[in-house]
């Protein structure tokens, strides 16, 4: 069955999920408004979406495809399309704080709009006897070109952006986003990650954001936290918190000692557990500031973290945050911000279609095939994969005819 016809594109339908007035608000906010005469910022943040959601390699590949469906771009708010120098311009001039603004901001929104988005995503990692927020925290590396990105230098010949996250696990959705360059060390961020958890929430992540100052703030906000312990952490044992059993071969009370013991002062727990990894079993040293929960339930909250190497797996795999369209940092923000603005804006599609697939990726590639198109966007993710009357298949000798042969020579 033939999806439905719309009257507006698939991209319009998208772009329509943004409340209407909230770009040029926003752009006066950050004076965006001032430097935009011919390319509206709501030009700008379409032309930027249509990149993201067809793969657009250049600024060249961006122009000529929205030039070439003008009259269709104008039906989504008056959009126009860019020409190749005020469309890079914009990218590296604008203030990209706006676009940051923008994606909590639409973000917001549609949870105004539908409470329970990302409710419902069950993540197959998540120890399900946990009820509370679990949150994992990390950092995904974006290679840049450092002959042309000397802001974000790296390493010698290195250069790379950061993209700082905090992901619940319950929604697969982010709940804090830090965008920078990549030479700063990742626990700079671990105040600004988590400062808005509620009590009783979890946060879970590596040894890279571990600070004690940052672990003893989260413990006084009644905070849980479970981490792996860095190698040359210095304490002694003060006590068996249980004896070990299974694959846990230690779970101790222990407190910090030396200059750490003022930064800390109070009891963490330390497990030992034997973690299988790839086939191969590994013993692993986690620590955390709860005493309730088994030593298998701290192993499978960290196990859980992997949920979010997922997360930036798959926005690598789908989104455009591989080629950029400028080399400035500014240009950078721009596009990771509407990266991850598409990502929510498409995630939501699929929550409010019921998309039954699970894969995201295959969402995204259902949504870029018909981007252009007049049809009913909805209707059209309500109605894919579905089973069709199957084509009835002759095997005659028809079918194996060859040019030169007759069927009797058969």
């Amino acid at each position: 069955m033939p999806p439905s016809k719309k009257k507006i594109t698939v991209l319009k339908q998208v772009c329509n999920l943004i409340p209407g007035n909230l770009v040029q608000k926003l752009a006066k906010k950050h004076g965006v408004d001032k430097q935009s005469r011919s390319f509206s910022p709501w030009s700008h943040v379409v032309s930027l979406i249509s990149a993201q959601t067809t793969h657009a390699m250049s600024l060249n590949d961006v122009c000529d495809a929205l030039k070439n469906h003008s009259g269709a771009l104008l039906d989504i708010r008056g959009a126009t399309p860019p020409s190749r120098n005020g469309f890079s311009h914009a990218n590296r001039k604008r203030n990209a704080d706006m676009a940051e603004n923008l994606f909590w901001d639409v973000f917001s929104h549609l949870k105004t709009v539908d409470p329970t988005f990302g409710l419902g995503h069950n993540y197959a990692g998540i120890p399900r006897r946990f009820k509370r927020t679990i949150n994992a925290v990390d950092s995904t590396t974006i290679k840049l070109f450092a002959n042309c990105m000397s802001w974000a230098k790296h390493r010698r010949r290195k250069a790379a952006a950061k993209m700082h996250m905090r992901l619940n696990l319950q929604t697969f959705l982010p709940e804090f986003v830090v965008v920078k360059a990549a030479s700063g060390h990742d626990s700079t961020e671990a105040e600004r990650l988590c400062k808005d958890m509620r009590a009783g929430e979890i946060a879970v992540f590596d040894k890279a954001y571990i600070k004690f100052p940052f672990l003893y703030e989260l413990t006084e906000r009644d905070i849980f936290f479970v981490s792996r312990a860095k190698d040359n952490m210095d304490y002694e044992v003060v006590g068996q918190h249980r004896a070990p059993k299974g694959k846990i071969k230690r779970d101790e009370y222990i407190k910090l000692k030396g200059k750490t013991a003022t930064k800390y002062p109070d009891r963490l727990r330390l497990i030992e557990a034997e973690v299988e990894i790839k086939g191969k079993k590994k013993l692993m040293v986690f620590i955390t500031n709860t005493f309730e929960w088994v030593g298998n339930s701290i192993c499978d909250l960290y196990k859980s973290r992997w949920a979010i190497e997922l997360f930036f797996k798959q926005i690598k795999q789908t989104l455009q945050i591989a080629d950029f369209l400028g080399y400035n940092e500014n240009a950078v923000r721009w596009q990771i911000w509407i990266a991850m603005l598409t990502y929510i804006l498409l995630r939501f599609i699929g929550h409010a279609s019921k998309w039954t697939h699970s894969s995201f990726n295959r969402l995204f590639t259902v949504l870029r095939g018909v981007l252009w198109n007049y049809y009913d966007m909805w209707a059209l993710l309500n109605s894919y994969g579905t089973a069709s009357t199957p084509i009835r298949i002759r095997a005659a000798p028809e079918q194996a005819y060859l040019p030169g042969f007759s069927i009797k020579e058969f």
